[in-house]
C-alpha cells in the first residue's frame, strides 16, 4: 500500500493521474495507493446529480454572471452522488484500490471508508458517526465528510473529502447530494480552532493502515512532484 501526498493540486490534473493509477493497478504494475490531495475551489458533480433546485441553492460565486456560468465551471465526473465542493482546508483521498482482493464487495468498502474518517475525528475528540442512508460522516446533525466514489474492471477511484478547516461559504452556494448547504460543517468550526491538514494526516494514514494495510506491510507514505 502506497499513500501518496499531493499537496496542493488542481482537481483536474489529480483526476487524470486517478484514471492512470487506475489502468497501472489493474495491470499490477503498483500496489493500492491512496492520493491524498487538498484543491483550489471547485464543484464537482457526480452521476446522481440533477438539474435545477437539487444542485444550486441560488447563491452564484462572485465570479459568476449568471446560473449558465455557473454550469460550465462545473467538472461532471463519474463518481456517486450529487454536486460538492472541493477547496482548501479540505482534505481528499482517492483510493486507487482492486476491490477484487476485498471480496468484490463496494457496500463494505464504502463502510470501510467512513470507519477510518470516524477513527480519525474520534482522535480528536470529535463524536463521528454514519446516519441509515446517508453515505459520508457526520457529527450530530451535521455533515463533516462526503464520499463518492466509482470502480472501473473492480479498481475503486474518487473518494473522500475530509473538512478539515475549509470555506464553509461554498456550500451554501450548492446544495451537497441534495442537501442544504448548511448542514456542513468542518473540524475547525466544530472544535472552535484552526485545524491544519498536517496535524490530520498522520492519525488518517494510521487508521487507514489498521483497515486496509496488512500487518507485515505497512504503508508506504511518499510525496509527489508530477509532470505532464
Amino acid at each position: 500500500m502506497t499513500i501518496l501526498d499531493l499537496g496542493l493540486r488542481d482537481y483536474e490534473e489529480a483526476w487524470r493521474l486517478q484514471k492512470e493509477f487506475v489502468a497501472r493497478r489493474r495491470a499490477g504494475e503498483i500496489p493500492d495507493t491512496v492520493i491524498l490531495v487538498e484543491h483550489p475551489p471547485v464543484f464537482t458533480i457526480g452521476r446522481q446529480a440533477s438539474p435545477g433546485p437539487y444542485i444550486f441553492a441560488g447563491q452564484w460565486p462572485a465570479k459568476a454572471n449568471s446560473p449558465d456560468e455557473v454550469w460550465r465551471s462545473l467538472v461532471v465526473v463519474e463518481r456517486g452522488g450529487g454536486i460538492t465542493f472541493h477547496g482548501p482546508g479540505q482534505l481528499v483521498g482517492y483510493p486507487i484500490v482492486d476491490l477484487r482482493g476485498r471480496g468484490r464487495d463496494i457496500h463494505r468498502f464504502l463502510r470501510d471508508l467512513e470507519e477510518v474518517l470516524i477513527r480519525t475525528l474520534r482522535d480528536f475528540s470529535l463524536d463521528a458517526q454514519r446516519r441509515p442512508g446517508l453515505t459520508g460522516v457526520w457529527v450530530g446533525q451535521k455533515k463533516i465528510a462526503s464520499i463518492g466514489i466509482a470502480v472501473r474492471h473492480w479498481v475503486s477511484y474518487h473518494g473522500f473529502a475530509l473538512n478539515v478547516s475549509v470555506d464553509l461559504r461554498y456550500f451554501r452556494m450548492i446544495r451537497p447530494c441534495g442537501l442544504d448547504g448548511t448542514v456542513m460543517t468542518s473540524m475547525s468550526e466544530l472544535l472552535g480552532r484552526e485545524i491544519s491538514l498536517a496535524e490530520v494526516k498522520p492519525a488518517l494514514v494510521e487508521h487507514w493502515a489498521e483497515l486496509f494495510s496488512s500487518e507485515d506491510h505497512a504503508p508506504n507514505v511518499a510525496s509527489a512532484t508530477l509532470e505532464y
